[in-house]
């Protein structure tokens, strides 16, 4: 039998044709039958795509009151082949703003990235809703202008503006990192308007319109099929108590420094003020670009956060930190006692104040003894276990570490530093290997010398000895949504490398530095409440620009902690003159909601310590 393989090839190759005819034949009746998506596509040239904002989620303290809401302004949109000669005058006078405004704007308009005469571009933006109320009685007699809705943030109480942030508009950069977002969109900037952007943004909308060839709209397409709602924000509840942060912002008046407070069971942060602070609403509305460079060049760095940006020396309140560092190794005991004659006499010296003398650990945390501790940090980077100051050195900037000192303690707030813990190869650097001592450094004793933390970090700490060993993730945000639940991301506890037992030597220290008797040596007696028993610890760190900062930590009430807070006050000395009776009012304020003390309260609020500053500068 024989086959004809010529004939079979072109039965094969027309039975091919076909397969490919049906196959092509399939997709377009698919295409232009069934899925109607490629005809949206195709007749997108006709077609216009208004975005539809979302309201931004609402943010309320933690007692439920509304810090942050929204309210109505206006984007006035143009095309401009659509626009016919208009009254400028007229025009301006509805929107109460000047005709060479109004020319600016077109100007402007037509440099836009993208600019095209037929499509719609902003014109103005965020006019209030007065202005535009008139407009949009007018706006038949001006074709070509159409006013689109927008939110902008609205500020029922004027605090924690540098907690809360501010949003902005977007720009190229941001643009080309997320596709969600497209030019005249607003994203946060900074504060939790920047950590928490993606709940409180909520999801845009769309509606489509049918246009002519002159961009001018004819009626919504296929009934709105393809349209979409804007979906709002989630709301948040942060862990502000919106009146205390009121009352240490009134505090920090005419002050530079900051306020941090925590709570120190849950890590929840109840107020944190950064001195000079600014009104939140001047960065909201056409005002914005104006009011934020004048705040940018502001020397006294209003926008500056330095709850969490600001890196200062501990001062004394870093004593504590050495004295368990020093139980936990051996290194000293809470019945030791050291003399003290003026200060440290050794090598270059560490002078100290007029106190009793000598004295054990916890007198020398009450009285803030520089040369009990200038002791104990020697006999921590000399202990002959170690071998090396080298080798000392390393465990006690291990033992710091676990503090939270010169790491970030991951607080949901943008642009925390973590501080600074020097390095034994900083020191082989800068004094070679081999070059330096426990002398050398000495400074570090008395949380001087290369030692910088936040105020956040020095509340930190506070809330450790609270806790007596342990500390949660600082946080401002407890809830997230319309459910009001917890935050899922629970914060995480980290103990740090001191055995719990010593922490109560510390905590006695703390106690009899503000609760001792009248010429015991206290040096926090001005910040003792008679029935809130508060431990504390002041500090006074040395500055090499100016003025020492006046410094203090505490938290309250004793055998059961409520609030642990730290205070900073730039150039103003003593910690018992100025950060001291600031903690004391403000722990009495959340404690009690009340002030008993109302001539402390009048001694802080009238002092003015930028007169004094720029005097003597």
């Amino acid at each position: 039998m024989r086959f004809n393989f010529q004939a079979d090839k072109r039965f094969t190759i027309t039975g091919l044709i076909i397969i490919v005819f049906i196959i092509i034949a399939g997709k377009l009746f698919y295409i232009q039958v069934i899925d109607r998506s490629y005809q949206l596509s195709a007749s997108s040239n006709v077609l216009r795509y208004v975005t539809k904002y979302p309201a931004r989620g609402l943010i309320f303290d933690r007692n439920g009151n509304l810090l942050v809401s929204n309210k109505v302004v206006y984007d006035l949109m143009m095309v401009k082949k659509q626009v016919v000669p208009f009254d400028t005058m007229a025009f301006a006078s509805l929107l109460n703003i000047t005709t060479d405004h109004v020319r600016d704007a077109f100007v402007q308009a037509s440099r836009q990235k993208g600019y095209s005469p037929r499509k719609s571009v902003v014109l103005l933006k965020q006019l209030p809703a007065e202005a535009c109320a008139m407009l949009q009685e007018k706006l038949y007699l001006f074709p070509g202008f159409e006013l689109l809705p927008r939110t902008v943030r609205l500020y029922d109480r004027e605090v924690a503006s540098h907690v809360l942030g501010y949003i902005g508009e977007v720009d190229e950069e941001i643009i080309s990192k997320n596709p969600y977002y497209q030019l005249g969109d607003y994203i946060g900037i900074s504060g939790l308007e920047k950590s928490y952007e993606e709940y409180l943004r909520g999801k845009k909308g769309v509606s489509v319109y049918m246009v002519d060839v002159y961009n001018r709209i004819k009626g919504s397409y296929e009934d709105g099929k393809y349209d979409s709602a804007a979906v709002e924000g989630q709301n948040l509840i942060c862990t502000l108590d919106a009146d205390l942060q009121e009352y240490g912002e009134k505090l920090m008046q005419n002050k530079i420094g900051s306020i941090v407070a925590i709570e120190p069971r849950t890590g929840e942060v109840l107020a944190m003020v950064s001195s000079p602070t600014y009104n939140p609403g001047l960065l909201v509305g056409r005002e914005r670009a104006d009011n934020f460079r004048t705040l940018q060049n502001d020397s006294l760095k209003p926008i500056f956060n330095r709850s969490i940006m600001a890196l200062y020396p501990p001062g004394s309140t870093f004593k504590v930190v050495n004295a368990l560092i020093g139980l936990q190794e051996g290194c000293v005991y809470p019945q030791t006692t050291y003399s003290c004659h003026g200060g440290y006499t050794v090598g270059r010296g560490v002078g100290c104040h007029i106190h009793p003398s000598p004295l054990n650990l916890t007198q020398a945390i009450q009285m803030s003894c520089n040369t009990y501790f200038c002791h104990v940090f020697r006999n921590i980077l000399d202990k002959p276990e170690f071998g090396s100051v080298e080798k000392g050195f390393t465990v006690w900037k291990n033992h710091v570490e676990s503090f939270g000192y010169g790491n970030k303690l991951n607080i949901d707030l943008p642009n925390e530093q973590k501080g600074i813990v020097p390095t034994v190869a900083f020191y082989d650097k800068y004094f070679r290997k081999g070059g330096w001592n426990s002398l050398t450094i000495l400074s570090l004793s008395i949380g001087q010398g290369e030692l910088a933390a936040t105020p956040l970090q020095m509340a930190n700490l506070v809330t450790i000895i609270a806790n007596r060993g342990f500390y949660l993730d600082p946080h401002v945000v407890r809830a997230v949504g319309d459910s009001m639940v917890r935050n899922s991301n629970v914060p995480e506890k980290h103990y740090t490398t001191i055995d719990t037992q010593w922490f109560d030597y510390i905590v006695e220290g703390m106690d009899m530095a503000v609760n001792g008797a009248p010429g015991s040596g206290s040096t926090a007696r001005i910040a003792a409440l008679p029935d809130i028993r508060i431990c504390g610890k002041t500090g006074t760190s040395q500055n090499p620009h100016g003025a020492d900062h006046s410094v203090f930590f505490a938290f309250a009430p004793k055998d059961d902690p409520k609030i642990a807070i730290s205070v900073y006050v730039e150039n103003a000395g003593f910690g018992a003159t100025w950060a001291a009776p600031i903690a004391s009012l403000m722990i009495e304020k959340y404690l009690r909601d009340s002030i008993s003390r109302p001539y402390l309260e009048d001694y802080i609020l009238q002092a003015n310590l930028l007169d004094r500053r720029a005097k003597k500068k």
